[in-house]
């Protein structure tokens, strides 16, 4: 039991600080007004968040309005007797579900909608579905009442710091206290963003510049958005990061493009279309387009899910040879030398080389850059919400 109080009380803190990050944070959840623009802005929009974003302005300040009710004044029910702690973990799980339908947000939403379901009266639902009752079981052992029991008092006394980081002016949105990561604070969306801007990958091998399609990320405009959720598409999360500030794109990005420009056939089975299926493309650039959700004229006439103007260059465009010195002077951080080495050795040898599927590069070793710092080509996890952009990037939350 004093387990079960626990997952409560974990419950309690990523509800409730949640809304407290919001109300704390952009002047719109306090308006109301949020929800007019975070359906379209939202890292990884799904296949209903087009019809959300057109709902009534309205419905929106009822549906922001009861996200503040379920995050702000429902947490608190979960430490009462049965069976209202049940009605508000139900309520809880109403609004992830409506998250699931709303957007892709990973496994966040459903992770959070597994800690709300321990708290549900298994006797309620035992006689809502006519189950026979539970076997009686004895005590248990000696050792495991002690283990429990240290645990609790373990996390009671670790608890202090979240608890007095709900009540701070300054409040810490998804941070750990303590070198064990027990008894965090959470949150999300503490700001949201009035305008979408994503950034598009291109190759070419003259004339066309033809562009990289991400399996969940807005593209094409035609293109519906995918659902995905729970499984957690890490790159095309980042690539909105990316679009938001290129500080969250350094360590990486050029990385990126290096292993486009090398045919890598690891990366692109993390893209949906390669346009250059028998060799890389001789050169790649990053352009930055602004999106927004057509209306329902331009979906009836044009058959397009999203609008979209171009924004201005994100990289210009690279070869093997430019990428390192062309990324230096953007702010990125230039690819590992070594892991170039043999597509510019095979340049001079003869042109440029195969794709890795073609006999010229089968097999081919990469030998690490001298003195690479370890983990330097890749990101950390991904923040949760544009106020993040100044700060490292953090574990996400549910919103």
């Amino acid at each position: 039991m004093l387990v079960l109080w626990l997952v409560r009380w974990l419950l309690f803190r990523v509800e409730f600080g949640t809304g407290l990050i919001k109300m704390r944070g952009d002047r719109c959840w306090r308006e109301l007004t949020c929800l007019d623009y975070h359906h379209e802005t939202q890292p990884m929009p799904g296949p209903l968040s087009w019809l959300f974003h057109r709902l009534p302005k309205p419905l929106h300040r009822v549906e922001t309005a009861a996200n503040h009710v379920a995050q702000l004044v429902v947490p608190f029910a979960l430490f009462t007797p049965q069976p209202i702690a049940t009605w508000a973990a139900l309520a809880i799980i109403a609004t992830q579900l409506w998250l699931v339908l709303s957007g892709n947000f990973a496994w966040l939403n459903w992770i959070t909608i597994a800690v709300a379901l321990t708290t549900v009266d298994g006797h309620l639902v035992g006689d809502l579905l006519a189950l026979s009752e539970p076997a009686e079981r004895g005590y248990p052992p000696l050792w495991f009442t002690v283990l429990v029991l240290a645990a609790t008092a373990l996390v009671v006394v670790l608890s202090y710091w979240p608890a007095r980081n709900l009540l701070a002016r300054r409040q810490r949105m998804n941070a750990s206290f303590n070198p064990y990561h027990i008894a965090g604070a959470y949150g999300a969306f503490g700001s949201v963003n009035r305008h979408r801007h994503e950034v598009v990958i291109e190759g070419t091998d003259e004339p066309r510049w033809l562009a990289y399609e991400f399996k969940g990320k807005p593209g094409d405009p035609r293109r519906m958005p995918r659902p995905c959720a729970p499984y957690h598409r890490r790159l095309d999360w980042m690539m909105w990061f990316a679009a938001l500030s290129p500080a969250f794109a350094r360590p990486w990005f050029a990385p990126l493009l290096g292993k486009l420009l090398e045919g890598d056939r690891a990366t692109l089975r993390l893209l949906r279309t390669n346009p250059f299926p028998d060799a890389p493309p001789a050169q790649v650039r990053a352009r930055r387009y602004a999106y927004r959700f057509t209306t329902w004229r331009e979906l009836r006439e044009a058959g397009q899910w999203w609008h979209r103007t171009p924004a201005g260059a994100y990289l210009p465009p690279v070869t093997l040879e430019t990428l390192s010195a062309t990324a230096r002077r953007a702010g990125f951080a230039p690819p590992p030398e070594g892991a170039l080495t043999a597509r510019r050795a095979g340049r001079a040898g003869g042109g440029r080389l195969r794709s890795r599927r073609g006999p010229r590069g089968r097999g081919a070793r990469r030998r690490p850059a001298p003195g690479r710092r370890r983990g330097s080509g890749r990101s950390g996890p991904a923040p949760t919400c544009p106020a993040d952009a100044r700060r490292p990037p953090a574990r996400a939350a549910p919103r």
